[in-house]
């Protein structure tokens, strides 16, 4: 599990230290066995302003224009009182924002963000803190309508999510505006008898008058407790949602400790991370059908760690794309991912990729459960 506390390490003083250079002559030694295999195998290689009649019921007015002026009210005082906890769970269409949201509110990474649409496929958990009050963010899968059996099973999962938290937050992207994504959306948060909170995304990238004229729109279909609207990547408005956040789950004691931010295993989010730094450098390139998995992750005397991740891909052709000319893409890939990770974990980190072809591992159960996933019946 991450902790909360993010600093970077210090991964110069590595190649000044003789045992540290012992221990990666010896990885390297060892992965030009796996290259030497490559010959053999041929299919793995080495690295990386509402009207009153839509009012909620018992709740206040809710004022568009004071979400939009709220940086003059200056910073919130801190909560105070018994102890708080639930789960959150964020639903939106695909690059909605609701990754770099999750992370916004958590205040450090734990969902990877790209701009490859549905990147989120498992559930992830951040954990946020606001005085006494502890918020489990359930980061979904965009919510589309699906067409593969990995799709159904990635919708099946948010729904169930939603259904099973404390409070319902539904962003949107303004810039996009009320789509067929979100007129879908709307139609089944009907019948979700929850508190609600409605999240209009990107506000820095629409005119005042057009993100009222959106809110508006929203809330005639579907009443909603709250309305904020922020913008994630910068941080504007986050610190709003997460105090209604925090004021809105129910009393009880935390469940998790202070400084965890995540109850994902580290293994699963290095994984993430090395598929987000993938996605970024061959966005409009490789298929959305590949998968990272760590197959090793090993804690050495000298206070590193050595990491082996494999990329799953279903052709030879993607495999090719994932290693690039010469192995500079892998290589990429593996230097992005092995900084983030070692800035995370706080520790050194030495990082090998392999690239695999599996065809049709998107119709194996297993990985499905590795991702927290329910394997749909059916084709």
């Amino acid at each position: 599990m991450a902790p909360r506390k993010k600093a970077g390490a210090d991964t110069a003083a590595l190649d000044q230290n003789p045992a540290v250079a012992e221990e990666e002559a010896l990885a390297a030694a060892a992965s030009q066995e796996d290259v030497a295999e490559e010959d053999i195998a041929e299919d793995e290689l080495l690295d990386d302003d509402l009207p009153e009649d839509d009012l909620p019921e018992d709740d206040e007015e809710v004022d568009f224009d004071d979400e939009l002026d709220r940086e003059e009210r200056g910073p919130l005082a801190p909560l105070e009182g018994p102890t708080r906890c639930g789960f959150v769970a964020l639903l939106g269409a695909p690059n909605a924002g609701k990754s770099t949201l999750t992370n916004a509110l958590v205040g450090t990474k734990v969902s990877i963000v790209s701009h490859k649409v549905q990147t989120t496929r498992s559930i992830v958990r951040g954990i946020a803190l606001d005085g006494a009050a502890q918020v489990v963010l359930v980061d979904t899968p965009g919510i589309f309508a699906p067409k593969r059996r990995l799709e159904r099973a990635m919708v099946s999962s948010a729904w169930t999510h939603a259904a099973d938290a404390d409070v319902i937050a539904l962003l949107v992207d303004a810039n996009r505006g009320l789509d067929e994504d979100i007129e879908a959306l709307l139609g089944q948060l009907k019948d979700i008898r929850k508190p609600r909170a409605l999240i209009l995304n990107k506000i820095d990238l629409i005119r005042r008058d057009s993100l009222l004229a959106l809110a508006a729109a929203i809330t005639e279909r579907v009443p909603f407790d709250r309305v904020f609207m922020v913008s994630a990547l910068t941080g504007d408005g986050v610190v709003d949602v997460r105090r209604w956040f925090a004021e809105t789950v129910p009393p009880g004691p935390w469940l998790y400790p202070e400084d965890q931010v995540s109850d994902a295993p580290m293994r699963m989010l290095a994984a993430e991370i090395t598929r987000e730094k993938m996605f970024l450098r061959l966005h409009d390139e490789l298929p959305y059908r590949s998968t990272v998995e760590t197959e090793s992750w090993k804690e050495l005397r000298n206070g590193s760690v050595r990491i082996e991740q494999t990329i799953f891909v279903e052709r030879e052709s993607q495999r090719k794309i994932v290693l690039g000319k010469g192995g500079n893409t892998i290589k990429t890939i593996s230097t992005e991912s092995r900084k983030e990770i070692s800035e995370i974990i706080e520790q050194p980190v030495h990082l090998f990729l392999f690239v695999k072809v599996r065809e049709s591992w998107a119709d194996d159960p297993e990985r499905y459960r590795e991702m927290g996933l329910e394997f749909p019946k059916g084709a």
